[in-house]
């Protein structure tokens, strides 16, 4: 019995991709760079499933060239704002995602960005290779203060939660902002809070809300004029959440204090972009689920629900199972 046609739009790690080839006929791009659209029309005629990452966006007419056979697009993410969801459940398509295990990791990374901008260490280790350190100052490199300032936390679900209880190990004081009902943490001392009082009375802001049409430039330049001088951004959810054009200028005219992002608009971030001139900005190329642990486990449940779906089972981790009550 021949094997289920898959295509893999790049090599995942060997945990994941040794289930998959014991399961699925599969082509697997092999470059490090995704492949154009042209070419991923062409090769994913006649599969049953799709593994996609991030940078690959799958449209209605991506799942039209893969043609009436496709059961299960996998995408090696959380979130699936690169997949038409809508599109896929239209046509009986499953869509499945990794959420849960990339949390901790995030949320580790999402403080290491926050210390960093606050205590200024990428700015601290340039200044020392540069030749600058000629000797002690009480002014050299002024941070800010994590023990009592205030967090103001974009998105309460899984991993704005995480963070919020590293805070509460700093001692600072969490507001949050969700417009979903969101089921609270008995171990966190969180408060909800209207969008506008969050920016306007946190010292960091840190963004973990889904892209979606509602949250796209989220952070623009009156979201900016909101913010204290002092405050800090932290970006470790999507990029085109934060207007590029109003962060450069809220930086570059000192608005706040500083951003640190891991994600980006466009991304990866162009070479002659003006961001990358500016001292009060530190940068990381979407890395914050970067831990071998994570990502092995990532590329676990990204095969599993691929072979799921391509053997017509229910996947494990389905963002659209209302596909499973259609009449077949």
């Amino acid at each position: 019995m021949s094997k289920p046609k898959v295509f893999i739009a790049r090599k995942i790690l060997d945990q994941g991709m040794q289930l998959i080839l014991q399961s699925c006929d599969a082509d697997v791009w092999q470059d490090e760079m995704p492949p154009s659209r042209p070419e991923l029309l062409e090769r994913v005629r006649g599969v049953i499933g799709l593994l996609p990452l991030l940078t690959d966006f799958i449209d209605a007419e991506v799942m039209d060239a893969c043609g009436a056979n496709l059961r299960v697009i996998s995408n090696h993410a959380v979130g699936t704002d690169n997949i038409d969801v809508r599109a896929a459940t239209r046509r009986g398509i499953a869509v499945g995602n990794t959420p849960g295990i990339l949390t901790d990791a995030t949320a580790d990374f999402t403080f290491a960005l926050l210390l960093s901008a606050a205590r200024r260490i990428t700015e601290a280790d340039s200044f020392v290779r540069s030749g600058n350190w000629r000797t002690w100052s009480p002014a050299l490199m002024l941070g800010s203060d994590l023990n009592g300032a205030t967090l103001g936390i974009i998105g309460f679900g899984r991993i704005g939660q995480a963070v919020a209880k590293r805070a509460g190990g700093f001692n600072m004081n969490i507001l949050f902002h969700d417009p979903n009902q969101v089921q609270l943490r008995s171990d966190l001392n969180a408060r909800p809070v209207k969008m506008d009082f969050l920016l306007g009375n946190s010292d960091f802001i840190s963004i973990h809300t889904p892209l979606t049409q509602e949250t796209y430039h989220l952070i623009d330049k009156a979201a900016f004029e909101k913010m204290r001088s002092n405050a800090i951004l932290i970006n470790t959810a999507r990029g085109a959440i934060v207007d590029p054009e109003a962060l450069y200028q809220a930086l570059r005219n000192h608005r706040i204090r500083a951003a640190a992002l891991d994600v980006t608009e466009p991304e990866p971030i162009p070479p002659d972009s003006p961001l990358l001139d500016l001292d009060n900005l530190i940068l990381s190329p979407h890395i914050a689920s970067a831990s071998q642990s994570t990502r092995e486990r990532m590329s676990v449940m990204a095969a599993e629900n691929l072979i799921a779906g391509v053997q017509g089972k229910i996947i494990p981790h389905c963002v659209n199972p209302e596909i499973y009550q259609q009449p077949i």
